[in-house]
């Protein structure tokens, strides 16, 4: 399905999928110490004994079948990342609870420790978050969806 977007004026086929490439604690460690203070990989992290999963939030998109997704980090306890690597490709552990550790822009308030349930899949696929209920925007819209130009509006903020 095309779309004229009313933030560029292009017509775009559907938005793409925002990422968060760390959690926001990497960028509070200095680029000397990072090779000694953080451990990660696109799908896990450790930085100073935090422990991450990246994810993805699907936000529904009103009146269409599509979503927007959102590529993020949550933490995890230690117990739990550990048994999300020995059992990496299980829809057979968790759900874990979490809190964001990306802070998305284009929310107020922030993100940033928002409490969220990481469902583990397989097939190689990330793990899916979703908020926790509270009166949060991002939760807001993951349960209530956005429209399209709304989709447009984040993807372009980026």
């Amino acid at each position: 399905m095309s779309h004229r977007c009313a933030t560029c004026g292009e017509i775009h086929v559907e938005p793409p999928d925002l990422n968060f490439r760390w959690p926001d604690p990497y960028s509070a460690v200095p680029e000397g110490e990072r090779a000694k203070r953080v451990k990660g990989n696109s799908d896990t992290c450790v930085i100073d004994g935090g422990y991450y999963v990246r994810g993805t939030i699907l936000i529904p998109i009103t009146g269409t079948t599509g979503h927007l997704g959102i590529g993020i980090w949550a933490s995890q306890s230690a117990e739990d990342f550990l048994k999300y690597l020995d059992n990496f490709d299980s829809p057979k552990i968790g759900p874990f609870f979490g809190l964001l550790s990306n802070n998305v822009p284009f929310y107020k308030p922030g993100t940033l420790a928002l409490k969220v349930t990481v469902h583990f899949q397989e097939k190689n696929m990330r793990p899916l978050i979703s908020p926790e209920p509270s009166d949060h925007a991002l939760r807001a819209d993951y349960t209530s969806g956005i429209t399209l130009d709304r989709a447009w509006e984040i993807a372009h903020a980026r």
